[in-house]
């Protein structure tokens, strides 16, 4: 079979495309993040994404589904239990998760607490669920004066610690949060633990970019880590690193927001010899998504489109494209957590087929088992390529 030199992989955080026949068990009937953020702007302007087929998964306002595709199109479904990034990502890599991490709705266990708080030496303010940006609003000038942590958590399974970078640097709030992660084990082995470092003054407190996640190791081997084991480089740009725990990595480019992320993602079509690039766009869910933010959300996809404009021109015939997205966060719904989604699926590469219809796929681990065919890795992961469908056959 003819392989592909390249792979770019990108993630389009949070931007799912409607809600997954058992999206009510996660309280998200009716989530749909792209269709439901294109109708609340009155439409979407992305020529490019419309382009490769992007109105052909499912009716988006503004994007034509009535074209012949440029690549090839179709949906995933998550078959983990769960809907968080590490979740996610790991189902894209080969892993499956068959129980989901466990969330706190009220709170972390004051034992849990308690142990915590002995082996960091700090005491704890919040422990409750919240969003970031108003538990620092709200205890940001207590947390000022005490020198107490701000610790908080979601829907999602994370433990996050916010710290004034006057009052704890981030180096130290690092150092708390590898405590944490070492805590945080057993029945209580949460996601991730995130580092929330801000800053400011009362009434004007804002979150500063270095933040940073310390996500639980993978029960089972990633398609990275089969890559770089076989030679392969493997290049992580955004908070992939972290959500991998650093596994299946040979090299990584830290980017603190979407546009950084094509910055990188551009310089290595143009300087990256051989193996997977992988990319998070984190601005669609840090942002907006969990703001509720849909003007914002809608704005970011038009800019990510305008860069995509810029990337495509760049791949060779020897480079395939993927992308999609690790779970929905729709901004228009009352709730301000993630859903549980379909993912869009876009492949593409020079000179392949129009118009070829990739289905519902069943779960998200097709991308992976895709790539470990393509760079000729001979493990069992879950899942089915793509690869002989869009046309790459022997």
């Amino acid at each position: 079979m003819k392989r592909f030199m390249r792979a770019f992989f990108i993630v389009l955080d949070a931007c799912g495309v409607g809600e997954l026949p058992d999206a009510a068990v996660y309280g998200d009937a009716g989530s749909a993040t792209l269709p439901h953020t294109a109708e609340a702007v009155g439409g979407l302007t992305v020529p490019h994404l419309e382009k490769l087929g992007l109105g052909k998964i499912t009716p988006i306002q503004g994007v034509s589904g009535d074209i012949g595709a440029s690549a090839a199109f179709g949906k995933m479904a998550e078959r983990s239990a769960g809907k968080d990034s590490t979740t996610g990502h790991w189902e894209h890599f080969g892993v499956i998760l068959d129980k989901p991490f466990p969330v706190y709705p009220h709170g972390f266990p004051d034992d849990l607490i308690g142990e915590f708080c002995r082996r960091s030496g700090y005491e704890v303010i919040g422990n409750e669920p919240a969003s970031g940006t108003e538990i620092i609003a709200r205890l940001g000038e207590e947390h000022v004066k005490t020198g107490r942590l701000i610790v908080y958590t979601s829907a999602d399974s994370v433990f996050q610690i916010a710290a004034h970078e006057h009052v704890v640097p981030p180096d130290e709030l690092y150092r708390i949060c590898r405590i944490a992660r070492d805590v945080l084990v057993g029945e209580h082995a949460v996601g991730r633990v995130i580092a929330r470092p801000f800053e400011g003054s009362p009434g004007s407190f804002s979150r500063t970019k270095r933040r940073k996640d310390f996500s639980i190791s993978p029960p089972a081997p990633l398609v990275g880590e089969k890559l770089v084991e076989s030679g392969h480089e493997v290049l992580a740009i955004g908070k992939i690193y972290d959500i991998m725990a650093g596994k299946g990595i040979s090299r990584t480019a830290g980017a603190a927001g979407n546009m950084p992320a094509m910055d990188r993602t551009i310089e290595a079509a143009q300087n990256f010899e051989a193996g997977l690039v992988m990319v998070n766009l984190v601005d669609f869910d840090m942002l907006w998504g969990h703001r509720n933010d849909y003007r914002s959300f809608a704005h970011g996809l038009e800019e990510f489109d305008h860069r995509l404009g810029q990337f495509l021109p760049l791949m060779g015939t020897d480079d395939l494209l993927i992308i999609t997205a690790d779970h929905g966060c729709d901004p228009t719904m009352p709730s301000t957590d993630h859903s549980r989604e379909y993912v869009p699926l876009l492949v593409y590469y020079a000179g392949m087929p129009a118009d070829v219809n990739l289905g519902t796929r069943a779960t998200f681990a097709d991308t992976g088992k895709t790539l470990a065919e393509n760079f000729g890795i001979d493990y069992p992961f879950p899942g089915n390529s793509f690869l002989g469908e869009i046309g790459h056959g022997a």
